[in-house]
């Protein structure tokens, strides 16, 4: 029940402290696994509070609330809620404050959300109770609706932008000097904290804070300013992120990056050490201000890397009773060697004190330990007693932050998937389908959308807006914002005869059998490895395409070389599988007679699809890209998600909206496999012939 600015006041003048942010999984068994990381790292880490994210205009309402329920009762965290205004109900602004109240939160994050766009998201018969209230337009109007409502209750913080809010409808665009007069309103108008958009030059934030503290309003003079920090969990997600952000990255941090772009690993381990000397320069500037220091993570719901900052940084609060009591029990045992990397110069630099690792079996599995249930899939999950995990006070706090930062092989299991891939990662992570903390929508303005895409009137000016991203003349199309990658390009012939057909692809791969992991445009990973990879490709198809080519691909000579998903906007999903196929109406392809089929290929299971992969020298095979049913149908309902958003753009009634609205109802989304790696054209002859 406690407020932050409470227990940052409670903190000596001298104390560092640091929170860590989560988002509700996409999936239940992300959640599931979620769960039991937030236990570890609660006890590993002591973060002063926890941040829970709420989807804008509430679309992860009750997710959010379950996820926050989780921390603040269960696991008894600080919880600071998340909470946007724009195109919601005061009804459900209401509740959510509400719903806070009774779990005991005291802290809310007060946001503004996406821009208010009510005469697109208003249903013309939806109940007055549950329409959107066009009174919220800012995240000032929260703040004094929540101080107007619940007096001091609520512990609320806000954010503000150290380089400036990206802006496009202003003139000045970016810029701190346009955003300090809202952000001294906003402050005036009840915030109690400020917590700043991730950055990653200092420089910038130095300025910011000095401008803050100085402002003639004296608004900032002892506020708490919590800055923002995204820990690199790839090269990717760096890039994606700078761009959507707007936060800049300096030059010598981009080239060092660059340097190890190609080895997701030692892209992490540059990232630490990336993340920690911004840590290091940011005590330096708020030691100007009196008071603790803190800082905030957004962890994207990952424990190695913000682990191993925390502790590096002197980030972790200490109890001494505990430690002495730690000391006690445990004896002077060397520390383990990570993956045979660390030298002794690097142990002595990471830990001042040894640990005692859990004892385990010496066979590594890639499973998940679950704690206080019956294991639901053994083949992925470990109990507790299982893994060898000690009880009592053996399992102490030093010993749970070692397996946070993935030592032994408790520790592997643990953070198993510590490497994201955004959609393509495995969907039992409580990360998957978030590679940035932004999440799957347009990512771009109205007047972006218009400028990119134009007025679409028919179904080949969409073929024409595919065609062209392909080659390299738009930026852009609603699903990727990002340009055509260089592995794309070897298959960029095929690419463009599918959209020119009207199979719109928003994901694809290209065959590899065995190219050096050293290899410009295929290679990943460690060097002296090889890389190996089956070609999908997915793509938007109307329902009489599908028809079709659902047929061909059910036809006794190709079912058994391909693994198809596919699903409409309606909720149908039909995959090659047979298990989870759902009646359509109509069906959009009868199947074909069982004594047609192959029989041997249909297992009655869900498969799971690894779609590339590596094999390296002292190393297990490395599977970063795997396609499976919940995933797919997870990504599957944001995808159509992504094609209403791109419709409302144009305004309901506008010819182009009519035109993609439509359009989305009679699509399929259809992912198709081929499981011949080694015949680079097989999956494109098969569709194209």
């Amino acid at each position: 029940m406690e407020k932050i600015t409470d227990k940052i006041a409670a903190l000596p003048a001298d104390a560092n402290y640091f929170s860590l942010e989560f988002f509700p999984p996409k999936t239940g068994m992300g959640f599931s696994n979620l769960r039991d990381r937030l236990d570890r790292m609660a006890r590993a880490l002591r973060p002063l509070f926890v941040n829970v994210t709420w989807g804008a205009g509430g679309s992860t309402a009750s997710k959010t609330l379950e996820l926050a329920e989780i921390c603040q009762r269960e696991l008894n965290l600080t919880t600071c809620l998340h909470l946007t205004c724009t195109n919601m109900s005061r009804k459900m602004i209401d509740s959510a404050l509400e719903d806070a109240k009774a779990l005991g939160i005291r802290n809310i994050l007060a946001l503004r959300g996406d821009p208010p766009r009510a005469a697109e998201y208003q249903d013309s018969n939806e109940d007055p109770e549950n329409a959107i209230d066009e009174g919220f337009v800012w995240a000032i109007d929260l703040v004094k609706y929540i101080k107007s409502k619940y007096g001091d209750y609520f512990c609320i913080g806000v954010a503000t932008y150290p380089e400036g809010h990206a802006d496009e409808s202003h003139p000045l665009g970016q810029s701190l000097e346009h955003d300090l007069p809202y952000l001294v309103e906003k402050t005036l108008a009840g915030a109690d904290f400020l917590m700043t958009q991730l950055f990653f030059d200092t420089d910038a934030y130095d300025h910011f804070e000095r401008r803050l503290r100085e402002h003639p309003s004296g608004a900032f003079k002892t506020i708490p300013i919590i800055p923002g920090l995204m820990p690199i969990q790839s090269y990717q997600m760096i890039k994606r992120t700078t761009k959507l952000s707007h936060a800049s990255i300096p030059d010598d941090i981009m080239s060092r990056l660059d340097a190890v772009k190609k080895d997701d690993e030692k892209v992490k381990n540059v990232g630490v050490d990336i993340l920690c000397e911004i840590v290091e320069k940011v005590k330096e500037i708020k030691s100007r201000t009196p008071g603790p220091k803190g800082f905030h993570f957004y962890t994207l719901n990952l424990e190695k890397a913000v682990s191993f900052i925390v502790e590096r940084t002197h980030l972790i609060l200490s109890i001494p009773e505990e430690e002495a009591v730690e000391e006690e029990l445990l004896p002077n045992i060397p520390g383990l060697v990570l993956n045979g990397t660390s030298t002794p110069e690097h142990e002595h630099q990471e830990r001042s004190y040894s640990r005692r690792h859990s004892t385990v079996g010496s066979e590594p599995r890639n499973r998940v330990i679950v704690s206080e249930r019956t294991l639901s899939i053994p083949g992925y999950e470990a109990s507790q007693s299982d893994a060898g995990l000690k009880a009592g006070a053996i399992n102490t706090r030093a010993n749970t932050l070692a397996i946070s930062e993935g030592e032994g092989v408790l520790g592997r299991e643990a953070t198993w998937d510590d490497y994201p891939n955004g959609r393509w990662g495995d969907a039992r992570s409580p990360a998957y389908g978030e590679i940035d903390g932004y999440g799957p929508t347009l990512h771009v303005t109205h007047a972006q959308a218009i400028s990119l895409w134009g007025h679409p009137k028919s179904v080949e000016d969409i073929n024409t807006l595919f065609v062209r991203h392909l080659k390299g003349e738009l930026s852009a199309i609603p699903w990727s914002e990002e340009e055509v990658h260089e592995e794309t390009e070897t298959i960029t012939d095929q690419l463009i005869k599918l959209n020119q057909r009207g199979l719109w692809t928003v994901a694809s791969q290209p065959a590899v059998d065995g190219f050096r992991s050293e290899d410009p445009t295929f290679g990943w990973g460690p060097p002296h490895g090889f890389i190996f990879q089956k070609a999908f490709v997915e793509f938007f198809i109307s329902t009489a395409a599908w028809r079709t080519l659902h047929k061909k691909l059910m036809s006794p000579e190709i079912h058994g070389s391909v693994t198809y998903y596919a699903a409409n906007a309606a909720g149908d999903f039909i995959s090659s599988d047979l298990s989870s196929e759902t009646p359509a109406s109509p069906s959009p392809a009868p199947a074909e007679p069982a004594d047609e089929i192959d029989d041997s290929y249909i297992t009655g299971e869900s498969s799971t699809n690894a779609v590339t992969w590596g094999v390296f020298p002292g190393k297990e095979i490395v599977t970063p890209t795997i396609i499976e049913e919940v995933s797919f149908r997870a990504w599957a309902e944001e995808a159509f998600g992504i094609f209403g958003e791109w419709a409302q753009v144009y305004g309901k009634g506008h010819e182009s909206e009519k035109l993609l609205e439509s359009t989305r109802a009679d699509c399929w989304l259809v992912n198709i496999i081929h499981h011949d790696y080694m015949d680079k054209n097989a999956l494109w002859s098969l569709i194209l012939e």
